[in-house]
């Protein structure tokens, strides 16, 4: 029985492993305004699970009601567990390889963002990209993302005209000046003239 009053009932079966459907590549970019951005453009919109319900959780911690502060939580993490398993069912269906950066939670907790940070879920999100691309025979890959949004995409080069530092995130989209190609660093996809 779980601490919020609902009872589960699990069974456990064994499924053929199923081929991915998918044969395309999708690059997926974390962040908190969308809280993924695949390079085809499909997102995961950033539905704010924990802040939607904070002023109901204030008042049910306020009054001391420890069951409806339990049953606030679990309902966050179930909607966002849905959210997170729908997308991630789908880009695995449609994608045999997936790659994401390594942004780390952990690290980022420590700033001003924490509670959007960790309302994100980004750790569910690789683990289950992970677990069902190994299920459907897809490969998922984790890649350092320093200095990804400061190079281009098409020649490679870091200019000095490239956008730097956490000032350079209010710029989304910039042009290489050896290539001429323009990049939009929201979307992660490239924009060619």
């Amino acid at each position: 029985m779980q601490p919020f009053g609902r009872w589960y009932f699990n069974v456990v079966v064994q499924v053929p492993v199923i081929e991915a459907s998918g044969r395309g590549e999708v690059g997926i970019d974390l962040g908190l305004k969308d809280y993924a951005t695949c390079s085809n453009g499909e997102k995961l919109q950033a539905n704010q699970f924990y802040r939607n319900v904070q002023k109901q959780l204030g008042i049910a911690q306020r009054a001391n009601k420890k069951r409806r502060v339990k049953a606030i939580h679990a309902k966050v993490k179930n909607r966002r567990a849905d959210a997170i398993h729908q997308f991630t069912t789908k880009l695995v269906r449609q994608h045999s390889l997936i790659v994401v950066g390594n942004v780390s939670s952990k690290s980022l907790v420590k700033i001003k963002m924490a509670k959007s940070v960790l309302d994100a879920g980004w750790f569910m999100l690789k683990t289950q990209l992970d677990a069902k691309s190994k299920a459907m025979q897809g490969v998922f890959l984790e890649v350092n993302e320093a200095y990804s949004t400061q190079a281009c995409l098409c020649c490679g080069s870091i200019s000095i005209n490239s956008p730097k530092g956490r000032a350079g995130l209010g710029i989304r989209e910039w042009t290489c000046p050896d290539c001429g190609a323009l990049h939009d660093r929201s979307t992660i996809r490239e924009l060619t003239r």
